[in-house]
């Protein structure tokens, strides 16, 4: 017991967990079941804490019983288990009812009961007032976790409530603590879970890449780390995509994909596969797209934007546009708009209607103004140059997208730079500036061409080679007419063929020549 309780110090989560095996004191099944969470045993930890919280009960110590039940409902408001956190919730109160002194606990149950109010009943204001209380509780006792969790729950309270600075600082402060290392890994985990999930909503990539980079470091040094790793790869993976590292956010999207299965998370791989579904469609991989974009939605995460900028890329306009429509008529609030009104003008110009995409970009000025985010503000002047010179303002289109063109290169974001740098080449073309014209549109492609954006890329996944085989196939070859066709052997025709049945989860013949001529692959040899 005493290695087993070395190892959780050093939080060697691994070796704690296989010492802990068998635990049966209060002491030790608490220990096991942190060791048992942070490992991605979830359940088997909610177990651990419920059977500890009931010894504790036994033998008459119910203030340290309600304490440990207060991990294990933090743990599952973080698996977004609200139901039997809730229960949870109510049963510690009823604990802590026949306790007559005055103990940190009830600031704990501050906080569960703030986040009953916002997942139950949506009363934001109401939370609020459950997380001040809470932190003057903290503040009292000198607690310093309740403190951070009461900090976190009150300024993502205040951010909805509209005073962004204010909640924003918030947050600010409660990860002091959390990267001095005063609070438990559990709490330190779900803070950089929240702020960053907060400061992402916001747009605020400064403050995203801060935290990301702390988090990573935070996880880096928890080899056994399983919980969080995944949020914290999915992370990672969005702001590789903002800075062009597509290859690498592609793989660390995916990573993020296995780990968040298991323990579940839905919301959470929901996002990743979203994001998955982004890289590819960057890229140009559209078959590979579609994929990961049904995958998000059948995990509860609305594929919009991307599935619209997907259909645009496909020359379908009008579902595009429909799309789009429907997905900004259904967002409510600054913050769930600010993330569609770029790709729906976008989506809107292209489908030639100038005054839907002046309004939108004109809201999203609006709102880049009230975020004071950045990315926003590239956003909204790059889109307002656009429609300026669809409009045929040139000159106020060439200042807009100069400004433009200087946010995205500070952000580093080298697609949407070039995407701005050619619409600066159009702009320049029309007011006779040829040469300026010339030098943008070779500065975009360079970009491009580094990203790897309008390179020939083949649907599903598939080489060339593969293509080859599949075109052979829809046309009514054999194996063996295919092998005499292109000089292998019967074999390797067999080998390509399981390989593209694989790639394109079909499971015959009769299918695959269906999606040959779905993509057009049958004219491909």
């Amino acid at each position: 017991m005493e290695g087993a309780r070395a190892a959780l110090d050093r939080r060697e989560w691994g070796a704690a967990y296989r010492l802990l095996a068998g635990a049966q004191t209060v002491e030790d099944l608490d220990g096991l079941a942190t060791a048992a969470y942070m490992t991605g045993r979830d359940e088997e930890a909610f177990d651990c804490w419920g059977r500890a919280h009931r010894l504790a009960l036994e033998a008459g110590q119910a203030v340290r019983a309600v304490r440990l039940g207060v991990p294990l409902v933090e743990g599952l408001f973080f698996k977004g288990d609200i139901a039997r956190a809730s229960g949870w919730v109510s049963r510690l109160r009823h604990v802590l009812d026949d306790v007559p002194e005055d103990c940190v606990e009830h600031g704990y149950l501050e906080t569960g009961a703030g986040l009953c109010r916002i997942f139950e009943e949506g009363d934001i204001p109401g939370a609020r007032e459950s997380a001040a209380r809470a932190g003057k509780i903290a503040d009292r006792f000198g607690d310093a976790e309740l403190r951070t969790l009461a900090r976190l729950l009150e300024g993502r309270c205040v951010i909805y409530l509209g005073d962004l600075a204010e909640g924003v600082a918030m947050l600010d402060e409660a990860m002091v603590a959390v990267e001095a290392d005063e609070i438990s890994p559990m709490v330190a985990g779900d803070a950089y879970c929240i702020v960053i999930d907060a400061v992402h909503e916001l747009f605020d990539v400064r403050r995203c890449e801060t935290w990301i980079a702390s988090f990573t470091r935070w996880c880096d040094r928890q080899p056994d780390l399983v919980l969080y790793r995944g949020h914290c790869l999915l992370h990672q993976a969005e702001l590789l995509q903002l800075h062009g590292r597509w290859a690498e956010g592609g793989a660390f999207a995916q990573e993020a994909c296995r780990r968040l299965a298991a323990p579940l998370n839905l919301m959470t791989i929901g996002g990743a596969h979203y994001v998955e579904a982004e890289l590819h469609r960057l890229r140009g991989e559209h078959v590979a797209a579609e994929g990961a974009y049904e995958r998000a939605h059948e995990c509860g995460c609305e594929p919009q934007p991307g599935l619209s900028l997907l259909r645009l890329a496909q020359g379908r306009v009008d579902v595009a546009h429909a799309a789009a429509r429907r997905a900004l008529a259904q967002a409510e609030g600054p913050i769930a708009r600010a993330k569609l009104l770029a790709p729906c003008a976008a989506i809107a110009l292209a489908a030639g209607d100038v005054e839907e995409a002046r309004a939108a970009a004109e809201e999203l000025a609006a709102v880049a103004g009230e975020l004071a985010s950045p990315l926003l503000r590239a956003q909204a002047d790059q889109l307002g140059g656009a429609v300026r010179l669809a409009s045929g303002d040139t000159a106020g289109a060439l200042v807009a997208l100069r400004r433009a063109l200087a946010a995205w290169c500070e952000l580093d974001a080298p697609y949407d730079a070039a995407r701005t740098r050619l619409l600066l080449a159009d702009a320049c073309e029309a007011v006779g500036d040829h040469d300026g014209a010339q030098m943008e549109r070779n500065a975009a492609q360079a970009a491009l061409d580094r990203l790897g954006v309008g390179k020939p890329t083949l649907p599903g996944g598939l080489t060339e080679r593969e293509v080859e085989v599949l075109a052979l196939v829809a046309r009514g070859r054999t194996n063996r007419a295919i092998a005499e066709e292109l000089f292998i052997s019967e074999k390797t025709v067999t080998s390509h063929l399981t390989h593209v049945f694989t790639k394109l989860g079909v499971p015959s013949r009769a299918a695959a020549t269906a999606f040959a001529y779905e993509h057009g692959l049958v004219g491909s040899t």
